[in-house]
């Protein structure tokens, strides 16, 4: 009876110490294994957000190597790419990650801006256009695809898209100035007044001439850009 008592003993405090000790193998486990692909994207998001590219990009790049089936992730790494003025190594990414899961709609919104802003407009507008077949209600597809229609000339398909963007986002003040500059390349001068007026009641800040330059990070090329210029200055006055 003794002897049962002290292997219970025995065994009590063995099972006492693997649970005392469990921490410290885990957290050895952890150091040998290193940092995980969520605590990777982390660091590279807090990057990101400091503008610090080079360091983004590193830390993201680890986290898609040790996940490479997630989406988001790669997704990340390409804006990064795109942020950071990397415009071969996004596209790269971004198409990679196309061809892994062609229906992500977060990954179509990235490549066809990233074509768009690289002048790749064909591109551009396949890539959006699949983008809002999969997920119509899609205003950052809309609008960069009416960006893409504008530069092409397609202005009823600029308008048509400005409008759907305006209509999903209409506190968003750049569909209506790419609204406006669609109907003016139509020759429609009314409706493009009228559009760019909508823009100034939402952000008065861009009735400002040199403010308008501030387009071209929403996708906006130079002649774009130039053509809001010209509608502002033909404004009526007291507008």
């Amino acid at each position: 009876m003794e002897q049962r008592l002290n292997i219970k003993k025995l065994g009590t405090r063995l099972v006492a110490g693997l649970i005392l000790s469990l921490p410290v193998f885990l957290g050895a486990i952890r150091v040998s294994w290193g940092k995980t692909a969520e605590e990777y994207r982390i660091q590279g998001l807090s990057d990101r957000q400091q503008e610090k590219y080079p360091e983004a990009i590193e830390q993201l790049t680890k986290a898609v190597a040790l996940e490479p089936d997630n989406i988001a992730g790669r997704v990340i790494l390409g804006w990064t790419q795109h942020r950071a003025n990397q415009p071969k190594a996004a596209t790269q990414t971004l198409v990679d990650t196309f061809y892994r899961q062609p229906f992500n709609v977060p990954n179509l919104n990235a490549l066809g801006i990233v074509h768009l802003v690289n002048d790749r407009l064909p591109e551009a507008v396949i890539t959006h256009s699949w983008a809002i077949a999969i997920k119509p209600d899609n205003e950052i597809a809309h609008y960069n695809l009416s960006l893409a229609m504008e530069r092409l000339g397609q202005y009823a398909w600029a308008v048509s898209n400005a409008l759907e963007a305006s209509k999903l986002e209409p506190t968003n003040p750049h569909p209506f100035i790419a609204l406006s500059i669609a109907y003016w390349g139509a020759g429609d001068r009314p409706q493009a007044l009228q559009a760019f007026q909508q823009a100034l009641s939402l952000d008065g800040r861009y009735a400002e001439r040199e403010f308008l330059n501030y387009l071209g990070e929403a996708g906006f090329s130079p002649p774009q850009i130039k053509a809001s210029q010209e509608i502002l200055q033909n404004l009526p006055k007291g507008n």
